[in-house]
């Protein structure tokens, strides 16, 4: 939710928010030049569509383009999660998209990194290409790793079984009815210890683990996001690349929802029926 809530006279009036305006509710009702007043300075956007952003005249371009591109694919706007805190938000969203005569589900996270009196900095779109084009693509790291983090309670269990291959140590931070979400979403969901068993035993299939750089933390108490470079899976050194997890805490305290948003796709195996899994 990066947008500011004072853009009135740029927002249109069936809108009539009085908070922060949702991320793609400002691209599609506020004028361009209206959302240049949310920022601190010069805009800086990074796009897995359009690449990295940067400055009025390419922001109020890749502003337009994106409404064109929502509004010629039948976009509907689905909120999904929200995490604030005093310096960044996460905003997750899924996009039901007409593309090639199909609907498709295109699940976004979008980050917005402010200053103390609300005004953005950057913001970061997260999504995969695979709902759109059928393919992967590298994304480049957008963050260096920051090497003061420290992953919290079940967030930072997860991560150290994820890192090891630790199949038990895995499931033992789910609840038993957790959802797993793939960055393609749609069927892309798993549900259940059995149904993670089968696709963490999958991501597992060389006996390593897939460890993660980590960039950012932003935790509310309810969810947490890890903003990440991916730089290995398993035994398999791959490309650097940037993504981010949401892992939302049930009133167990452990994981009940987990969904990633990057492009990372598994490297070449000799059994074919390994598949993309759910990594990270």
């Amino acid at each position: 939710m990066p947008w500011s809530p004072e853009l009135a006279d740029g927002r249109q009036p069936s809108r009539n928010a009085t908070g922060p305006i949702p991320f793609y509710d400002g691209i599609l009702g506020v004028n361009p030049d209206a959302l240049l007043g949310s920022w601190a300075g010069e805009p800086d956007v990074d796009d897995p569509r359009s690449g990295h952003v940067v400055g009025v005249e390419a922001f109020t371009t890749w502003v337009k383009h994106t409404r064109e591109w929502l509004i010629g694919a039948g976009a509907v706007v689905r909120p999904v999660h929200l995490i604030v805190t005093a310096l960044r938000t996460v905003e997750e969203v899924a996009l039901d998209l007409t593309l090639d005569g199909a609907r498709r589900e295109l699940p976004v996270a979008v980050v917005g990194e402010r200053r103390g009196d609300g005004r953005l900095t950057a913001v970061r779109v997260y999504h995969s290409l695979w709902p759109l084009t059928g393919g992967h693509e590298v994304r480049h790291p957008l963050l260096a790793r920051d090497p003061t983090l420290t992953m919290p309670d079940v967030v930072g269990d997860y991560q150290r079984a994820l890192a090891a291959g630790n199949l038990d140590g895995i499931l033992a931070s789910y609840e038993d009815g957790a959802v797993v979400r793939e960055p393609a979403g749609g069927e892309y969901a798993y549900t259940g210890k059995d149904a993670l068993r089968r696709i963490y035993t999958l991501q597992f299939a060389d006996g390593l683990g897939i460890p993660l750089e980590h960039c950012t933390l932003t935790d509310d108490g309810r969810a947490c996001a890890v903003e990440y470079n991916a730089v290995r899976w398993g035994a398999v050194t791959i490309p650097a690349q940037a993504g981010i997890a949401v892992y939302q805490r049930g009133d167990s305290g452990k994981l009940a929802f987990a969904r990633i948003y990057d492009d990372v796709a598994p490297p070449p195996a000799s059994d074919s029926s390994t598949q993309r899994a759910v990594a990270p």
